[in-house]
């Protein structure tokens, strides 16, 4: 900051030639496309679908408008847009809609500049400063956005037929930058006629006054597919005025689903326990979603957001915490008993299109986890691999788990099994090689066997070889 030019006579001596904000976004895009350096860090699945439409809209120098359901990354796409700016620009001093000092917009930056002259002072400011977001809501009106005379500084002696008189709004506020507006459709039409000029001619006019602000910034925009094409909430002509539209959607492989799960839920814990989440705990909490977002009981208009999927993991993580902590010990492996903590984390996040009697959502949840472990075991095992588990139960010898009950306890009922527990080890790695640390006569080891008991029985159960029931809160399988 120390060697970039501080008054204006400077910056015109240091040959800055400014570029209007969707050329500097084109720019340095194809610079990032040369460098082979990814747009959107942190976002998976959108490589091969979402991402190549952003670039060509960039390129194409478009206002971009993200269409699609709830928990699909728009808004965190929309805000990291600001990466594609530069990363430092020159404004005049005190400006309130960050004038460009060889090109000001504004009476203040022009009477500055025509008074001080070469010496006008400048300021630097980053490109986090330079986005502006706000959320549709019923209060927003064409104040908040455009402006509107501020009786403040009219009570202070300017004249109402003075530009001084004028509170700017947040779209001239993102001058020489991004503006963004989520859920568009939610917008009143009369404040939606208020964009027209900004997006077809980037003019605003505040109040009838003869002041017009030929704004330079990049307008970008989030909205719900339903609101957007059906109930007819979007005013055509302000559709028509928005460059691209861009459709996100949902994880299209649970293996993408699991990997933003374990990017986003809060699975590291800073307790004194060492938390470990086997991969099968990890894709049967994924595929309860995914069953969400193609069940005929959920509303498929409003969508499954992946938040669910992350709430969820946290949820599970947090019961095998609680187990570990009330039982003593330093060690907590997720279990599929540990799933009954899906039932509080999914509340809400799923619209159900039939009548909402009490217990319903929890009822459909609970019919999800089934079909969810049911998928994940038939991806790598199969039910005859465990027929002398199924012969031992027909035998009528149940036997009783739970979230609360030890792994060591847990082993110990299952030793009955012939060769069973003596399997458990070597499944484990099979359905999960990163377990290789955690697989000897340890705690830990111990733990993750009777993990993979739990789930071994569950799936069994799911595929009608065995029976279960609910005895004071403890799990029991037999025939």
């Amino acid at each position: 900051m120390t060697d970039r030019p501080r008054t204006l006579g400077e910056l015109v001596q240091s040959g800055y030639q400014p570029l209007n904000v969707k050329d500097e976004m084109r720019a340095n895009l194809l610079q990032r496309l040369r460098d082979q350096q990814p747009l959107f860090s942190g976002i998976h699945g959108y490589d091969e679908t979402v991402i190549p439409q952003i670039q060509n809209a960039i390129l194409s120098r478009h206002d971009l408008l993200f269409l699609g359901l709830r928990g699909q990354g728009k808004t965190r796409m929309l805000r990291m847009l600001v990466e594609l700016l530069d990363e430092l620009i020159p404004v005049v001093a005190g400006s309130e809609i960050h004038d460009d000092p060889l090109c000001p917009l504004s009476k203040f930056g022009r009477e500055r500049i025509a008074a001080e002259g070469d010496g006008t002072p400048i300021e630097w400011i980053d490109r986090g400063a330079r986005y502006n977001e706000k959320l549709a809501t019923p209060d927003v009106t064409i104040a908040d956005l455009i402006g509107e005379i501020d009786l403040v500084k009219h009570a202070e002696g300017q004249h109402l037929s003075s530009e001084d008189v004028l509170h700017f709004g947040l779209v001239p506020r993102s001058h020489r930058g991004i503006f963004c507006m989520n859920e568009l459709p939610d917008l009143s039409p009369k404040i939606q006629v208020g964009l027209f000029n900004v997006l077809e001619e980037r003019d605003v006019q505040i109040r009838g006054f003869p002041v017009r602000l030929n704004l330079d910034l990049c307008m970008v925009f989030s909205a719900n597919p339903e609101d957007y094409t059906n109930r007819g909430r979007l005013v055509t002509p302000l559709k028509d005025r928005i460059g691209s539209v861009i459709r996100t959607h949902y994880p299209l492989t649970r293996e993408i689903g699991v990997q933003i799960t374990e990017e986003n839920a809060w699975i590291e814990r800073d307790g004194p326990v060492a938390v470990i989440v086997p991969a099968w705990v990890k894709e049967v909490v994924e595929e309860v979603s995914r069953l969400a977002r193609s069940s005929p009981h959920v509303n498929q208009q409003s969508g499954v957001s992946v938040r669910m999927s992350i709430a969820n993991m946290e949820s599970v993580v947090s019961n095998a915490e609680r187990r570990a902590i009330v039982l003593g010990q330093g060690t907590a492996v997720a279990r599929i008993s540990d799933l009954v903590g899906l039932r509080p984390s999914s509340r809400g996040k799923m619209e159900l299109n039939m009548t909402e009697e009490p217990g319903e959502e929890d009822s459909l949840l609970g019919r999800l986890i089934e079909e969810a472990v049911c998928n994940v075991f038939d991806g790598q095992l199969k039910t005859r691999e465990f027929r002398d588990v199924v012969e031992y139960f027909e035998a009528g010898k149940p036997v009783e788990v739970g979230d609360l009950v030890p792994a060591g306890t847990l082993l110990e009922r299952l030793q009955a099994i012939p060769g069973f527990c003596q399997r458990l080890g070597a499944l484990a790695l099979r359905l999960d090689p990163r377990l290789a640390d955690q697989s000897g006569d340890d705690e830990a080891g111990r733990a993750v066997q009777a993990s993979t008991a739990e789930f071994v029985l569950e799936a069994l159960y799911c595929h009608n070889r065995l029976n279960k029931s609910n005895r004071s809160g403890q799990l029991h399988y037999g025939l």
